[in-house]
């Protein structure tokens, strides 16, 4: 499956564009956070929580068009997702006006 995630986090992980994981089991934000974490040990604690593993507060998940980020993390990702047609955005939020 494919992720694509923001410039900083990019550069913290040392990758250029997308990143390609496989996700053994069903593909949910929680098995494709785990995969990623597992790859990238950079990043853990970034896009989530240590200690809690919820989602932090000025992180977005998108999915073919949906915005995921308050949706359940063990929830099965859409299908285009899993197939790795459409890819899991990870979004650095924007505060204020």
């Amino acid at each position: 499956m494919r992720v694509k995630l923001p410039e900083h986090l990019r550069r913290l992980a040392r990758v250029n564009g997308e990143v390609a994981l496989a996700v053994a089991g069903p593909v949910t934000q929680r098995s494709v956070l785990d995969a990623l974490e597992a790859r990238y040990p950079a990043l853990r604690g970034t896009v989530r929580d240590h200690g809690t593993g919820k989602r932090r507060a000025f992180v977005r998940f998108f999915a073919c068009g949906r915005d995921l980020s308050h949706e359940p993390a063990g929830d099965p990702l859409p299908a285009a997702v899993a197939r790795g047609e459409e890819p899991f955005l990870v979004v650095g939020a924007m505060a204020g006006g």
